[in-house]
């Protein structure tokens, strides 16, 4: 048994012979031709083979040319603004920022004491030189004006008593000199009609001065009724009322609640530009300087002005120097203590008073298949857009289409900048 186990060990750890497999009849043979069953099918392969080829090869196409910027780095361009600019602005050599002031300016106030009992005036009333706008209560001093009356009238009747008795005393002392004459008086008689007469003369020269005197109380009196009127100094309009009726009056505040002025008064005539100019720009602005005023308030209308003073001192805390621009030109939206903005201009320069225009820097502009052209930034990249221009302002070109305040364009662009490319702006 042992030898028919070994037996059976050995064939099983025989090699297994696996029969000889014939690979060549799995070889295409090129020259045999095809069945007609499969033309069919070959053909249908080649076709979609062939459209393929020629879509991808589309794709390929449009992914170079609308991909070439995508793909390729950002062109480094600078950037310019168009803005709206008004045409002097290209010819000013210096600008400074200040206020609307008025060089006739008053606090009007009274020069008595007492309570106000009566504001005929308001802000922005107008009012006219010498024009009462406020009086003060004046009870007492127009009795005193009364006293004083009173006593003009009795000094002048006692004034015409003196001149009564002086009449006589001169008679008397006239016939005692022709009796004199005739020596049919005494001596003594003569020289007492003298005397009569001289104290009568005397008497009366008293009485008159008392008539000046009592005429001359009635005009102090009437100047304390007048200290009471508030007037206006000049022609001018109320800016400020900084009093109310029933509020006590002194002429200079200093009683506690007591108040000095009741209205602040401006000559709007006089109004001026006030601007601080620096020290190192001191030497760009002279008297007579033609200049172009803007108020922040009002930014479409611009005002003509000329240099009228540089006031001789210096602002230490801010190294700049005052100076006043008179307006030439001027209408009712001109107020006190607006902000301002002046344009000193070139002597040569007359001030141009046309409106403002939209302008594009000169530089971005090129010339492209006889049109003008710029390129416009639109995000990242760059479209050539095409643009109608009028004349030239400063270092600008007006604008008359194809633009609009704000825009962004590339200054100086390259002859390889092309629509559509991506850029980078520099800073």
């Amino acid at each position: 048994m042992t030898d028919h186990a070994n037996s059976q060990n050995q064939n099983l750890f025989m090699p297994i012979e696996s029969p000889k497999t014939d690979l060549s009849a799995l070889r295409i043979k090129r020259d045999v031709p095809v069945q007609s069953s499969n033309g069919q099918q070959r053909a249908r392969g080649s076709s979609k083979t062939i459209i393929y080829v020629v879509v991808a090869v589309v794709i390929l196409a449009i992914v170079f040319y609308f991909g070439q910027g995508l793909f390729s780095s950002p062109e480094p361009v600078q950037a310019g603004i168009v803005a709206v600019v008004y045409p002097s602005q290209a010819n000013s050599v210096l600008t400074a920022s200040g206020y609307v002031v008025a060089s006739r300016k008053a606090a009007v106030g009274s020069k008595g004491t007492g309570r106000l009992v009566w504001l005929g005036v308001e802000e922005g009333s107008i009012v006219k030189n010498n024009q009462i706008i406020g009086r003060l209560e004046n009870s007492d001093v127009l009795a005193a004006v009364a006293q004083a009356e009173a006593s003009l009238t009795a000094a002048k009747a006692t004034l015409e008593n003196a001149k009564a008795g002086l009449e006589n005393a001169d008679s008397t002392y006239r016939r005692e000199v022709a009796l004199y004459k005739k020596q049919l008086v005494a001596s003594a008689d003569l020289i007492n009609a003298q005397s009569a007469f001289k104290q009568a003369q005397s008497l009366v020269n008293t009485d008159e001065a008392n008539v000046q005197l009592a005429e001359r109380t009635i005009q102090a009196a009437q100047v304390q009724v007048e200290f009471t009127n508030i007037r206006a100094p000049f022609d001018g309009t109320v800016l400020t009322k900084d009093a109310d009726v029933g509020d006590i009056m002194t002429p200079f505040g200093a009683a506690a609640g007591s108040r000095a002025d009741i209205v602040s008064l401006a000559d709007m005539s006089s109004l001026d530009a006030e601007v601080d100019v620096s020290e190192s720009n001191l030497e760009q602005v002279h008297v007579g300087q033609p200049c172009e005023i803007s108020l922040d308030a009002v930014p479409e209308k611009h005002y003509h002005g000329v240099v009228h003073m540089i006031v001789p001192t210096a602002d230490r805390s801010k190294a700049t120097v005052l100076t006043k621009v008179n307006f030439t030109d001027r209408d009712a939206r001109v107020l006190p203590e607006m902000s301002l903005k002046v344009l000193f201009m070139k002597d040569s320069t007359q001030v141009d008073s046309s409106g403002p225009k939209l302008t594009v820097p000169a530089s971005a502009v090129i010339s492209k298949n006889g049109k003008k052209i710029v390129f416009l930034l639109q995000g990242d990249q760059v479209t050539e857009t095409p643009v109608m221009l009028g004349e030239s302002v400063g270092n600008g070109l007006e604008v008359e289409s194809g633009l609009k305040d704000g825009d962004k364009v590339v200054l100086n662009p390259a002859d390889k900048l092309k629509n559509g490319m991506k850029v980078k702006v520099g800073e």
